[in-house]
């Protein structure tokens, strides 16, 4: 079986913290919850756990998400020692922007295609992380790559995906394909 993990990672900083957008580096990283389509199971890993997951996300066949390219993957390079970029990678909003030449919300491609949204905010979930809340926080960021591998799943099943643009609900036709298996990479067995 492939191993696709779906990812999504929540920051101990905002950027206003940081002096602004372009130094998704020192956001720092909070907690990272996977899914691994090989095992079937959801695990998240706090910052000081990151050296466990980097193994999974080394030898994965396609790390998908959504704006994982400009955002995740930035804030988790400083923490690996391999560069993540190499990975391949499926960035749905990337898929999304490259069709209709702008940027739209994980929440609006949710409702438009599964009908739900989000459980939360990204400035929701900076309070849980500064107020030690850290079940919230890993619910909060589970919820969001339940979502996000829902959305991908309907993006390779239909080759398309809805999203609700204000009060109409519109169609992107997407060309998915699905992860092939690296050659030369070893899958190592995931700690669970």
């Amino acid at each position: 079986m492939l191993k696709k993990i779906v990812l999504d990672l929540e920051t101990q900083k905002s950027f206003q913290d940081v002096g602004g957008r372009g130094k998704n580096h020192l956001l720092k990283v909070s907690v990272v919850v996977i899914y691994d389509y090989s095992t079937g199971k959801y695990s998240d890993y706090e910052e000081h756990e990151i050296s466990k997951l980097a193994p999974i996300l080394q030898t994965a066949d396609q790390i998908i998400g959504y704006n994982i390219i400009d955002f995740d993957f930035q804030v988790l390079q400083p923490y690996l020692n391999f560069n993540i970029s190499e990975v391949p990678a499926l960035d749905l909003l990337t898929e999304i922007e490259k069709v209709l030449h702008h940027r739209i919300k994980l929440e609006s491609v949710a409702q438009g295609t599964l009908g739900t949204g989000k459980s939360g905010s990204g400035l929701e979930a900076l309070l849980y992380f500064k107020n030690g809340r850290m079940d919230l926080l890993k619910k909060y960021c589970t919820d969001d790559v339940k979502i996000t591998k829902q959305v991908y799943d309907y993006a390779l099943k239909n080759k398309k995906l809805l999203y609700k643009d204000f009060f109409k609900t519109k169609e992107i036709p997407l060309k998915i394909v699905d992860a092939v298996p690296r050659v030369g990479i070893k899958h190592q067995a995931a700690l669970f």
